[in-house]
C-alpha cells in the first residue's frame, strides 16, 4: 500500500506543474457557477492501479467535488467500462482532469504490463518481482501498481536490504570477503543477496551463506545448473535481459524469483478518457 501523505505532497507538485497560475482556457470558456457530471472510462482492456490517487487529485484541487469510484485496484476492465464519476464545478473538473488521467494511465500501464509477465509464468514456481528502475518520484506508486498486476516488490530502496554486486565485490577483493564484511553489521532481520555473473560465484555465495543468490544474465543451461547446486538451500533470483518472450523458459529452470525493469520502464501507455 502506498503512503497517502506522501501521495498528497506529490499531487500538489503535479497540479502546480500543470496548472501554474490557473487554467486560462477553463476560465474563459466556462462560467464560474457551471456544474456537471463527468465519467472516466477505459478505452481498452487494462488492469486498474491508482484509482484512489486519481480521486485524490480531483478532491485536492477542489474538495467540493464528489468522486464516486466504481472499480478496484487490481481489477481487469475493458473498453467502455466506467472507472469513476466526478460531479461538481465544471471548471474544477476540467482543470484537474489531465493530472488525474496522467497518473492513472501511468499506474495502470505498469499494472497491465506486470499482469502480462505474471500470466506468462503462470503454473511455475517462479514469482515476478520488480526493481529500483522506476520513475524518479513515483517509485512508491509504481511499486504499488506492480502488486496490483500480481507482482511482488523487491527492495523499496537502498535501506531495505543488502545486495552485493560486482563493484562491491571488486572493492572488497572477493565475494567471500564482501559477504563477511556485510554480515558484521547486518541487522538481524535484514536479508543479504549476492549478484553472481558466473557459476563459480554461485558456489562461493552458497558457501558464504547468503539469503538470496541472483543469477545475472546467465544462460538457461547455467541457470539450471545453479538451481541444481543450490538445491533449495537459499532462494534463487534470475535477472538481466528478461523479456515477455523469454521469461517462461527462465521460470522453467526452477528459480524462485524473476526480476525485470521492463514492467516499470517499458510499460506501454494505456488509454483512459474523461467525458461529460
Amino acid at each position: 500500500m502506498y503512503d497517502v501523505f506522501q501521495t498528497q505532497r506529490l499531487i500538489d507538485l503535479w497540479l502546480q506543474e500543470d496548472i501554474g497560475a490557473g487554467d486560462l482556457t477553463a476560465q474563459l470558456m466556462l462560467d464560474a457557477d457551471t456544474n456537471g457530471t463527468f465519467y472516466m472510462r477505459a478505452r481498452e482492456t487494462i488492469v486498474i492501479a491508482g484509482i484512489h490517487v486519481a480521486k485524490q487529485v480531483f478532491q485536492r484541487y477542489d474538495s467540493s467535488l464528489n468522486v464516486d469510484i466504481t472499480v478496484k485496484d487490481g481489477q481487469t476492465v475493458h473498453a467502455g467500462d466506467q472507472l469513476l464519476t466526478v460531479t461538481g464545478n465544471s471548471r474544477s473538473i476540467v482543470t484537474a482532469e489531465r493530472t488525474a488521467l496522467n497518473i492513472l494511465q501511468r499506474l495502470c500501464a505498469v499494472a497491465t504490463e506486470t499482469r502480462h509477465y505474471c500470466d506468462a509464468i503462470a503454473g511455475t514456481k517462479a514469482r515476478l518481482i520488480d526493481t529500483r528502475k522506476t520513475t524518479p518520484g513515483l517509485r512508491m506508486l509504481e511499486k504499488h501498481a506492480v502488486t496490483c498486476g500480481g507482482g511482488l516488490n523487491h527492495r523499496l530502496g537502498l535501506d531495505n536490504g543488502v545486495m552485493i554486486k560486482d563493484n562491491h565485490i571488486a572493492i572488497c577483493g572477493s565475494l567471500t570477503k564482501a559477504v563477511l564484511r556485510a554480515k558484521k553489521g547486518l541487522p538481524v532481520l535484514t536479508k543479504l543477496e549476492v549478484e553472481c555473473d558466473h557459476l563459480d560465484q554461485v558456489r562461493e555465495a552458497l558457501s558464504a551463506g547468503v539469503d538470496v543468490i541472483m543469477l545475472d544474465n546467465m544462460s538457461l543451461s547455467d541457470m539450471r545448473t545453479a538451481v541444481q547446486w543450490i538445491d533449495g538451500q537459499t532462494k534463487v533470483e534470475a535477472s538481466g535481459g528478461i523479456t515477455l518472450e523469454t521469461i517462461r523458459d527462465i521460470a522453467m529452470t526452477g528459480v524462485d524469483y524473476i526480476s525485470t525493469s521492463k514492467i516499470t520502464q517499458a510499460a506501454r501507455p494505456v488509454d483512459i478518457g474523461l467525458d461529460e
